[in-house]
């Protein structure tokens, strides 16, 4: 019978015994309807499953009839039978939560060891989820002890919270049920720090640990307060208390040591601290900073860092944020912790905070990390009084380097210099007694000074890492239209050690007191005293300025950190203004998926994965452009048929749309409506996604016989122009009059001509695919990776550009070629 296996269960030889028993005997009445459900139910399992359905409701009825009508005595007895009869052996899942909750909001006269009973009985439910909801109930009734009546209650209190720190139940429901435990026991002892509330074995939590043993009143309820913080950023009035509560419980170097064990101290490993134990196995594991259970106490240790730290925590916050951020490979990454990190980095309002951010930027990849990045960001700015954009320029490191982008040190009498050479390369020249310079380590200076030489090397790529992340942030200017101070501009771009490399290499236009715009050559100084600037950019200029400006970098051999005189440019068409709001200008083209999808992650675009899942049969790739303030949306899919494997082999490509921010959303807008610059800079990367990607620049495509796109390879690799071809051409008519090849060379449309001596040659302008008359034959070659125009001048950075003049040189002199595959196809038609 079920009451008596019920009183065998309620005997454990301790001193609730009598109360247990003496609940059973109160309402016997319900056990006997408890076990008379059980029975219908296991009934319900056979062939009368629809007769009994209806029985098993009249008996539920009844149970509710008469628990509604238990005065508070009964009522309590009735709570503690259905706590015991919930779950009680192996064999059964019977829950009775909306009973028990709604008899112990109703019911009064609780007694201490009745609460005691139900919060044993609560931790010994063997799902996280049961224990979870069941010390919810229980803690509403313990809310209703007096002060003594909590006191009586405290080493149960004390347990439950130590099995909820241990048991796996959601974060949100953890963080809910620790707060009312910590109260309630706060309200007994102010001095005592829950068992579980500080990780006793974690390596971070030392200093609070060894601080514990002797607590106060005054440091419990600053731990508390810790403990307490569940969100990303905390509110006005936690933030205020966190800092009277440090200030009590003098507390700030305690915040400050903590602090510094989680940037730099040992890591947890997850085969000794038994984290995530769905995963946990003798043949896997790996390290963690803090397991998922003390997270909020972690969280809260970095906000009071930021709040009290002052100066001295950035460095510590900058260094966590990296650590947790997915960037080491020494442990797995927290997005909570990075994330709060980088938002207390914000709060800290101290100038170095500024550069922190803006490493993190430049190399945190995470998403969300990225996206909350940018809100620190913004809210950095706010509290210096300065836009976003102004905040980021101001906070670019210049790793201590003189204006010309160098810093030198003597190291045992030999010169050692770091330098900026050119718009993508750092290098480290060591200059011996003698003066001969080398651009490997001398003995002398490997084994005399291997300290220093490792910092100079660490300087080195670091100040690579911020070139790379100016040239890019620079480049992206060009859809902004921004315009600076001209005293601002030299602050801030010009003198600048690391970015006035860049910037000295562009055309800037400067506007005088007559508002007159002038561009002024790279290098060059600006008429007259300028009062604004902005970058110049082809869209805004004449087609006759645009040839002189091309010219004159050919012709002066002056090599810009990124295409601008040579820059494309993308204007609204007549088809475009039809469809409205999307441009198919690059739809229906085949593409390399896993390629395109490289290249997206390269240009800064964001975008889903393609794939045999929920979701991955539509992509949509998007950037921001012009400040933020527009973002294109690129659609794309799975190419018709594609029989790949679970990631598609080619993609199809469809529509560019455009959005616009409006307040925290984006907004579709006409293409009418989009600036030139943003419409013209996100047609670009649009073009050099195609042009990359598609099947049509393979050369290899037609040694694949018959193929399902072979009709869109034969007319997209030999077809009209884009605009970056179009630039490319322009380009090639200032270089090849200068090449010793000259006069085997000429253009022909869409097509640059080669004349050999066996044949002559075609060489497409975009795909660098070749034709060769006079039939028209294919040829089919190759490029060795990293080969291109040798030692031609380039005045921009072009990898098909490249790959057409080494084509030139090699086919020119078609009679030296030893290849036997390129000469049979040569010698096949000749």
């Amino acid at each position: 019978m079920l009451y008596d296996a019920l009183v065998a269960e309620s005997r454990r030889n301790d001193s609730l015994d009598d109360v247990r028993s003496a609940a059973l005997d109160r309402v016997r009445w319900l056990v006997d309807l408890l076990e008379r459900q059980r029975i219908e139910f296991r009934r319900s399992m056979g062939h009368e499953h629809r007769r009994d359905r209806a029985v098993g409701a009249a008996t539920q009825a009844e149970i509710d009839g008469r628990l509604a009508a238990c005065a508070d005595e009964e009522g309590r007895a009735a709570v503690l039978c259905l706590m015991q009869a919930a779950c009680f052996d192996d064999t059964t899942f019977w829950q009775y939560d909306t009973e028990i909750g709604a008899l112990i909001s109703r019911v009064r006269g609780w007694t201490p060891d009745e609460v005691a009973v139900m919060l044993l009985r609560a931790t010994e439910y063997s799902m996280g989820c049961w224990f979870a909801h069941a010390l919810g109930l229980v803690l509403n009734a313990a809310d209703q002890l007096d002060t003594d009546g909590r006191r009586a209650v405290m080493p149960w209190l004390r347990h439950a919270h130590t099995d909820l720190m241990d048991t796996t139940v959601e974060a949100h429901l953890r963080a809910s049920l620790a707060q009312r435990l910590r109260a309630l026991l706060a309200s007994v002892d102010e001095a005592h720090i829950p068992e579980g509330l500080i990780p006793a074995h974690a390596p971070w939590a030392s200093p609070l640990s060894d601080r514990a043993k002797t607590s106060t009143p005054e440091l419990a309820r600053f731990v508390r307060h810790l403990a307490s913080l569940s969100g990303p950023r905390p509110a006005q009035r936690w933030r205020r208390t966190c800092r009277e509560l440090a200030n009590a419980a003098s507390a700030r170097d305690l915040v400050a040591d903590t602090l510094r064990a989680l940037a730099e101290g040992e890591a947890l490993c997850s085969r000794e601290s038994g984290a995530y134990d769905w995963l946990h196995s003798d043949d896997y594991h790996y390290h963690y900073v803090v397991h998922q259970k003390d997270g909020d106490l972690a969280r809260g240790v970095v906000w009071a860092a930021a709040l009290t730290g002052g100066p001295a925590a950035v460095q510590h916050l900058g260094a966590l944020a990296l650590r947790t951020g997915g960037l080491r490979t020494d442990v797995i990454e927290d997005v909570k912790l990075a994330g709060a990190a980088i938002n207390a980095l914000a709060d800290t309002g101290d100038p170095a905070s500024l550069e922190a951010l803006w490493r993190l930027q430049s190399r945190i990849k995470h998403r969300a990390l990225r996206k909350q990045l940018d809100t620190a960001l913004v809210t950095a700015a706010g509290k210096q009084g300065i836009t976003a954009e102004q905040l980021i320029e101001r906070s670019v490191p210049d790793h201590g380097l003189a204006s010309d982008g160098s810093l030198e040190r003597e190291l045992g009498g030999h010169r050692v210099r770091v330098a900026i050479e050119d718009a993508a390369a750092v290098r480290l020249t060591f200059t011996r007694p003698d003066g001969g310079t080398s651009r490997t380590a001398p003995v002398a200076v490997k084994d005399g000074f291997p300290d220093e030489l490792q910092e100079l090397k660490a300087l080195a790529k670091e100040v690579r890492g911020t070139l790379s992340g100016e040239r890019a942030r620079v480049e992206a200017l060009m859809s902004a239209g921004r315009e600076w101070p001209y005293d601002e501009w030299c602050r801030y771009y010009s003198d600048h050690p690391v970015t006035g490399t860049l910037v000295r290499g562009l055309i800037w236009e400067f506007q005088g007191a007559d508002g007159e715009w002038r561009a002024v050559a790279p290098m060059a100084e600006p008429p007259g005293e300028p009062e604004r600037v902005r970058l110049w950019h082809p869209i805004r200029a004449s087609t006759d300025d645009i040839r002189a400006w091309r010219e004159r970098l050919v012709v002066e051999r002056l090599r810009q950190p990124f295409k601008q005189a040579f820059r494309e440019i993308y204007l609204l068409t007549p088809a475009e203004e039809e469809t409205g709001v999307y441009s198919n200008r690059f739809a229906a083209h085949i593409v390399h998926y896993r390629q395109l999808y490289a290249l997206f992650k390269e240009r800064g675009w964001q975008a889903n994965f393609l794939g045999r899942y929920d979701g991955g049969h539509y992509g949509q790739a998007r950037a921001e452009f012009g400040d933020g303030e527009w973002r294109a949306c690129f659609h794309h899919e799975p190419a018709a048929d594609d029989d790949g494997g679970y990631v598609p082999e080619h993609a199809a490509t469809d529509q560019v749309r455009f959005e616009r921010r409006d307040g925290r959303r984006r907004r579709e807008v006409p293409l009418a409506e989009v600036p030139p610059l943003v419409f013209s800079e996100a047609m670009r990367d649009v073009d050099l996604f195609v042009g990359v990607t598609s099947i049509a620049a393979d050369p290899e495509w037609t040694d694949r016989g018959e193929d399902r796109y072979a009709g869109y390879w034969r007319t997209a690799t030999f077809g009209a122009l884009t605009a970056s071809a179009e630039v490319r051409r322009e380009a090639l008519e200032g270089i090849l009059p200068r090449l010793k090849i000259a006069d085997r060379c000429s253009l022909d449309g869409r097509f640059l001509i080669v004349r050999g001596d066996l044949r002559t040659y075609k060489i497409h302008l975009g795909s660098a695919n070749i034709l060769m008359a006079p039939d028209d034959a294919y040829l089919c070659i190759v490029a060795a990776r990293g080969k291109g125009g040798g030692k031609v001048f380039l005045p921009f950075e072009d990898e098909r550009l490249s790959l057409i003049l080494s084509k030139v040189f090699l086919l020119a002199a078609d009679t030296k070629i030893t290849d036997k595959t390129i000469l049979r196809q040569i010698k096949r038609g000749a």
